[in-house]
């Protein structure tokens, strides 16, 4: 029986804070900030799932990611083409999957993301699918918001998730909150 690979992880600061980046199998499955509360829940479902250990190693998926993040973040990315690996159940990946569907610079609600994926009533469950997110910017969970537009919870802090929405924002209206 063939070993499992090694998780590859290195760190990347943002001007949000850090992130940990962790590539398995040649692609990514891990871009987490370093501050989050629930680091442990994440890595241990990652090592779990892939039967895998972390290793710190760069590696050229992680270098790409890493080039990915910092074109996002100079505001020449809006959307990104790395091979990302889903690691979590059936239904959080259908989460993230819709996710990754909200075009930057636009936001919605846990509410509204419920309802795309034809569970109006599950929204604590989608609330929880989202928070799982192992995959922080490239699946912009920073897009989703209360029903009131406020800023909910985020795993980099809800600074992070400003400076996230405010960089996506039409410059002409810095700070206004766009649904969709």
């Amino acid at each position: 029986m063939k070993p499992a690979s090694p998780i590859y992880t290195q760190h990347h600061p943002t001007p949000c804070g850090e992130l940990i980046l962790g590539e398995w199998d040649g692609r990514l499955c891990l871009c987490d900030w370093g501050t989050a509360r629930h680091r442990a829940v994440i890595d241990n479902r990652l090592m779990r799932m892939l039967h895998a250990e972390f290793i710190g190693h760069p590696t050229p998926v992680l270098q790409r990611a890493i080039a990915e993040l910092e074109e996002y973040f100079a505001g020449q990315r809006l959307a990104f083409d790395l091979p990302l690996n889903f690691v979590g159940t059936d239904f959080q990946i259908t989460v993230w999957q819709d996710l990754q569907q909200i075009p930057y610079g636009k936001t919605i609600s846990y509410t509204d993301l419920a309802r795309r994926l034809h569970r109006p009533h599950a929204v604590r469950a989608v609330a929880n699918a989202v928070g799982a997110n192992p995959l922080s910017v490239f699946i912009p969970c920073h897009r989703i918001i209360g029903t009131n537009h406020a800023l909910m919870g985020y795993a980099g802090g809800i600074a992070a998730k400003r400076h996230l929405l405010d960089m996506e924002s039409d410059a002409r209206n810095p700070l206004e909150i766009k649904l969709f």
